[in-house]
């Protein structure tokens, strides 16, 4: 707490008497010593002036339930049937989870029974962002959603990759959600599953703050990923469609028609090769597609537009799925645990939708994917398939991507002061002044 010291107002007397706001006759007599009077500035807990409560914050453990934490803190049945009905339409009661934490607020009062102690306030954390208060003030009860004030902090950050991208993250203390951001924008790009040892990279984003704790990151406003002596950068920029997309140097955009990959956080146990030993029947046999080692459940995403064409069993394969793509091109995805709701033939599916899970069905010595590609019937290596990218840059806002590339790029190498860094106006605004100007 603040703590503030205020004087009497005798002793402001003398010193204004003191310093010409009056006379005395004894003006070299010394000044008596005055007691002063110490004021202390509330502190506030989710909004909540603690100065006359015990404040005591616990975890709801499986089993319990808000009553009954409640009754164990003197609030009566019939108040919490009171309170139920009123946060039925705020926030139900029935969502509340176990190893979640909340608050009690406490208070000692004397009345003719004697000395007791009454929750005035308990507070459920929801998350990391938002609370519920739960007021039991005299004869009523209030249900008030908050939310955690938050401050952004701009950051840029810069790795070599000594064993992947996520623990690269890890390592030096950049959120963990900046992973999957960064495999988002890169997923057309970069094979994250062939990152080597030495490979760099560098993002621009806005991190989350709720009091000192980390609570996520905003947007991204520029990354670079190096591999060798290749560097693809994501520059953000709104082209005609309004929505906001990632472009390499040249402005070209990074995506392509098909994913690098139908899945994350996996590694590659098997490529592909027209001579393998098969770990099963202990003799050699193509296998034509990659093999993904990863944790069963996992989930399985398509990697381009299509038309599933089947969906079900595939004897050695198991669970399997085919998809048509445009082009002559299909994709296939074996030994499935299971298929996403609603995946079967004749559906129609999005790049990115996901359609199954990891499993080890069919003949399998553990859970993982293989997944395979065909052009025109004949099997491809799926990590050598080349692909054209899509329409680059209009060359009405050519000029002014370029700018906004040039400044994301200083930034990422540090050479670009505070006062020039790119804003969401600077992604956003040309765009829809070039197209008003357009028409």
């Amino acid at each position: 707490m603040r703590r503030l010291t205020i004087y009497s107002a005798a002793l402001m007397a003398m010193l204004s008497m003191a310093c010409g706001g009056g006379s005395s006759d004894n003006e070299n007599n010394d000044i008596e010593a005055v007691d002063s009077v110490e004021i202390v500035e509330p502190e506030y807990l989710f909004g909540i002036d603690i100065t006359p409560y015990e404040v005591k914050t616990d975890t709801i453990h499986q089993g319990e339930t808000l009553g009954g934490i409640l009754g164990r803190h003197g609030i009566s049945a019939s108040k919490v049937d009171q309170l139920s009905r009123k946060a039925d339409s705020i926030f139900p009661l029935r969502q509340i989870r176990f190893d979640q934490e909340y608050t009690i607020f406490k208070r000692t009062i004397e009345d003719s029974t004697g000395t007791r102690d009454v929750l005035d306030y308990f507070v459920y954390h929801k998350s990391k962002t938002d609370y519920v208060t739960f007021a039991f003030l005299g004869d009523s009860v209030d249900v008030v959603l908050n939310e955690v004030p938050i401050h952004i902090e701009r950051k840029c950050a810069r790795a070599e990759i000594t064993s992947s991208l996520w623990g690269s993250i890890m390592e030096h203390n950049m959120p963990y959600a900046l992973a999957s951001e960064f495999e988002d924008i890169f997923k057309w790009s970069v094979d994250f599953f062939g990152i080597q040892e030495g490979d760099k990279f560098s993002v621009i984003y806005d991190e989350k703050f709720a009091e000192d704790e980390s609570v996520g990151i905003g947007r991204i406003y520029g990354a670079s990923f190096t591999s060798g002596n290749k560097t693809i950068y994501a520059i953000p920029y709104v082209n005609e469609n309004g929505k906001i997309s990632y472009w390499d140097y040249d402005g070209t955009s990074l995506k392509r028609q098909m994913l690098k990959a139908p899945l994350k956080y996996s590694r590659i146990s098997s490529k592909f090769t027209h001579r393998r030993l098969h770990p099963v029947h202990r003799v050699y046999r193509p296998h034509l597609g990659v093999d993904y080692a990863a944790p069963m459940g996992t989930p399985v995403h398509s990697v381009a537009d299509g038309t599933v064409i089947f969906a079900g069993w595939g004897g050695g394969g198991g669970n399997t799925i085919k998809i048509k793509h445009s082009g002559g091109l299909q994709t296939g995805y074996l030994h499935l645990k299971s298929f996403a709701k609603g995946i079967k033939v004749g559906s129609r599916v999005s790049q990115g939708q996901l359609i199954g899970y990891v499993g080890s069905t069919g003949t399998s010595t553990g859970p993982h994917l293989d997944y395979r590609i065909w052009q025109n019937g004949t099997p491809i290596d799926p990590l050598k398939v080349t692909q054209q990218p899509q329409e680059p840059i209009a060359k009405k806002y050519r000029a002014d991507f370029e700018l906004v590339r040039d400044r994301v790029i200083a930034e990422l190498e540090g050479a670009a002061p505070e006062d020039d860094y790119i804003t969401e106006d600077d992604i956003f605004r040309r765009p829809k002044a070039d197209t008003t100007k357009s028409k």
